[in-house]
């Protein structure tokens, strides 16, 4: 995303990178949902994000030529009585986003639940899977992408700026997800890792234009695939994909479908959560060559259009960056590792 607006405001940029498969960019749903948690209300500033994020990715999609988001309402299944009244109860504060069930009983002859549903619309889902090899594609092109791991130790800080083996910059910036809290200048932020985990399936016959929930979220991916996840850990022991996450999870697919699935793949990532639950935008409070865009835990895909978009905006223009992303509140914390 600060790549896509950098090259829109026509500035000279590299992008270093070396294509972790299980980046959680890669591993995620890429689902933009404007609700969230037991208490069902919007999640931050999304009022703000979700036009912004949509009109972003269209224009990407556009651009690439490639349908990189699209609207899928979930069909929330209440799994108590209890989630039901406070689905409904919560219809007439939210009625832009959530509304009552149509009556559908198609969805009867694929899934158990008692306690009917709610709809959540408008959600959107990002194609994530052409997107990112797409517009890395695009980089390639441009000479614009260095496919490597960074390396922190040979960064050089010149008179004129900084150096990283042939390249002469004014400044960096971090976009490197969990990794972030290892370097140095940004070790004192609060990052809290979080690990998630879904399951690649293929059931024939469930209608794909929606994401379904019942404690899980199956997402479509096409070609009647379906992410269903996502674990929350914050108490791990490994970062890969894990036996216990598995068949717990299909013991609640076996409940809850009446129809046949197979299982494709399993697969985990770390999301670059933080412990207040704000991304990590702008420079260095201490040291202004060196820049961080990152935190954005569990909400990227909504998150990093809008503020990828400041952060250019405030490169160019020394426009503010929003109060509760910029960390220049950290200014204390970070001063420490200066000294």
């Amino acid at each position: 995303m600060l790549s896509y607006q950098f090259a829109k405001a026509g500035l000279s940029f590299v992008v270093i990178d070396d294509a972790l498969p299980s980046a959680s960019s890669r591993v995620a749903a890429g689902m933009i949902n404007p609700v969230t948690g037991r208490r069902i209300v919007k999640t931050w500033m999304i009022d703000r994000l979700l036009p912004f994020a949509y009109d972003t990715y269209t224009e990407i999609g556009n651009e690439l030529q490639i349908k990189a988001i699209e609207e899928t309402p979930v069909i929330d299944f209440f799994p108590t009585k209890q989630m039901q009244t406070a689905f409904l109860e919560r219809v007439s504060d939210i009625p832009e986003y959530l509304h009552e069930s149509e009556g559908n009983k198609e969805y009867e002859k694929c899934f158990r639940f008692h306690y009917g549903y709610g709809i959540i619309r408008p959600v959107y889902t990002v194609n994530s899977r052409q997107l990112l090899p797409a517009w890395r594609d695009r980089l390639n092109a441009k000479g614009q992408l260095i496919e490597s791991r960074f390396r922190p130790e040979l960064l050089e800080f010149t008179p004129a700026g900084l150096q990283y083996e042939s390249i002469h910059a004014s400044k960096i910036i971090y976009c490197n997800g969990n990794v972030g809290s290892d370097y140095s200048w940004f070790r004192n932020l609060p990052f809290a890792e979080n690990k998630g985990q879904a399951l690649i399936i293929e059931i024939e016959g469930l209608p794909a234009g929606n994401i379904y929930a019942k404690g899980l979220k199956m997402l479509p991916l096409g070609d009647s695939h379906f992410w269903v996840g996502s674990s929350y850990e914050w108490d791990f022991t490994e970062v890969g994909p894990t036996i216990d996450f598995r068949e717990k999870t299909m013991l609640q697919l076996n409940d809850w479908l009446k129809i046949p699935y197979k299982l494709v793949d399993h697969v985990a990532a770390l999301r670059p959560a933080t412990l207040e639950r704000r991304p990590f935008v702008g420079f260095h409070p201490h040291e202004p060559r060196i820049g961080i865009l990152n935190g954005m835990g569990t909400k990227g895909f909504s998150l990093a259009p809008f503020f990828a978009k400041q952060f250019t905006t405030h490169i160019i223009d020394g426009d503010p960056i929003d109060q509760a992303a910029d960390i220049q509140r950290f200014k204390k914390a970070l001063a420490r590792q200066v000294g």
